[in-house]
């Protein structure tokens, strides 16, 4: 049976899942679908195992395009969807997703599937010193969450992260960037990726 038994999975990658599928997962309007979706076929597999699914991973274009070019993860599920709706995910989410129930004890394992699905690092040279710098940046179409995640960074990691904001290209929204400095960057990324984290 393709169903995710809570009992059964890793408490730590459960909670890396939840913050993946907040990034790049999507929740079906039927109440019971569940996808994800990634450039990176294997890592779909490695997310399927963990899940203990058996599902095929499919392939899908995006955006307007008809080249199929990311892989798919799709499956249905009732229990985990309501899993999932508890936690304050919704279908459509990317503009509405607010305050989030998080395991506090395995946040650090939320947080680094939130940087997988909509995280980036990005570096350059600092053209008065010529040494390098960078920073870990974290994407999101909701002001909320994004005020709610830097206000949960800085409560576990001890660490600041500013909010900026950008308009978004082709929408009537504006897009927000939790963005952490060097210093603090390194700080968070030891804490979610330890050894033997998934």
């Amino acid at each position: 049976e393709n169903v995710v038994d809570l009992k059964k999975i890793t408490p730590s990658h459960l909670w890396y899942v939840v913050g993946l599928i907040v990034t790049d997962g999507n929740l079906s309007k039927d109440g019971r679908h569940i996808s994800i979706t990634s450039k990176d076929r294997g890592y779909l597999f490695s997310i399927r195992k963990v899940l203990g699914l058996t599902v095929k991973v499919g392939k899908k274009a995006r955006g307007g395009s008809l080249e199929k070019i990311y892989s798919h993860l799709s499956f249905s599920d009732v229990r985990f969807y309501k899993f999932l709706l508890n936690l304050g995910l919704t279908p459509r989410k990317s503009l509405v997703i607010g305050v989030l129930k998080i395991n506090t004890s395995y946040f650090h394992d939320f947080f680094r599937g939130v940087i997988d699905g909509d995280g980036s690092i990005n570096s350059w040279i600092h053209k008065s010193n010529g040494h390098q710098q960078w920073a870990l940046r974290i994407i999101s179409g909701s002001r909320i969450f994004i005020d709610w995640l830097q206000r949960e960074s800085l409560e576990q990691f001890g660490v600041i992260g500013r909010v900026h904001i950008y308009p978004a290209r082709e929408k009537h929204s504006e897009l927000y960037i939790l963005k952490f400095g060097k210093i603090a960057a390194k700080i968070v990324l030891q804490k979610c990726y330890y050894k033997g984290s998934l």
